[in-house]
């Protein structure tokens, strides 16, 4: 379906039992919705409602130019947005990489709005912020963001053959159809450059500025993540004050959702059965 707020159209890929408890998935770079594929049949049968979002930058009719509108505080926006417009009062959130940061800012600043929340592969805002600014070794991890924050330059390096690199980047994701799922959207005109507009509209401070979280929250990680160690996943308890689950996969990489689905669902719907 398609839904028209703030002035911009945002795909949403609905399915499961149409009186089902709403869960909001929020994918990362550079996917998009179809990324929730391999989970949503566990949550479905668990009686759960998917709304399945391509935010900002990745719906094409959700596609601003100013890197401006790519700051966090617009993309979460967004998503209370589409909550609104689905007449969802509330709903079980999880999200992935830059999926997970806008749902955790969403749990810590719109905490009537998220039932549950369960972040995968990236921590609280403030702890990733912080352990980039004060471990080296999250800096090295985290250093590819340069890269994507260098306007023009990203996109060649990316893009170039046939996107060798963003297909590298992918690796963990599956097979060669299955990353062809992801880069084939990104080498339309303008996709990639709005996919790393949320790179360059980050703020370090914003990220900081994010508050705790009161709502029932998982975090999952996983100890083959090449982007973030352990450190930051680590740090990310000291951000939420209410129940906290740590989940932990071993052997598998940042592409959680794609690599280990049937875990992930067990993660989500422990926490979900938690409040039920």
């Amino acid at each position: 379906m398609r839904i028209d707020v703030r002035g911009l159209t945002f795909e949403v890929h609905a399915d499961g039992p149409d009186d089902g408890e709403a869960v909001l998935l929020l994918h990362g770079f550079p996917q998009h919705s179809g990324e929730w594929v391999d989970l949503l049949p566990a949550l479905h049968a668990a009686g759960l409602r998917t709304y399945a979002l391509d935010q900002r930058g990745y719906s094409p009719g959700a596609r601003p130019a100013a890197v401006e509108a790519y700051r966090l505080a617009e993309c979460v926006a967004d998503a209370v947005a589409v909550l609104d417009a689905l007449d969802v009062p509330a709903a079980h959130v999880v999200g992935h990489d830059w999926g997970a940061i806008v749902a955790w800012a969403l749990a810590a600043g719109h905490p009537d709005r998220v039932r549950t929340l369960t972040a995968v592969s990236v921590p609280h805002p403030a702890a990733m912020a912080r352990t980039i600014a004060g471990d080296r070794r999250q800096k090295a991890r985290s250093a590819y963001m340069g890269l994507f924050r260098k306007e023009g330059t990203a996109e060649k390096v990316l893009l170039a053959w046939q996107a060798a690199a963003l297909r590298k980047l992918l690796g963990g994701v599956g097979n060669r159809e299955r990353i062809d799922t992801y880069v084939r959207p990104m080498r339309e005109p303008g996709a990639l450059t709005a996919a790393l507009n949320w790179y360059r509209a980050m703020s370090g401070r914003e990220l900081v500025a994010t508050g705790p979280v009161s709502v029932p929250t998982t975090y999952v990680w996983s100890d083959g993540d090449t982007a973030v160690g352990r450190t930051a996943a680590e740090a990310c308890a000291a951000y939420v004050t209410g129940p906290y689950r740590f989940v932990e996969l071993t052997g598998v990489s940042h592409w959680i959702p794609d690599e280990a689905p049937g875990a992930l669902a067990e993660a989500v719907l422990v926490q979900v059965e938690a409040v039920r």
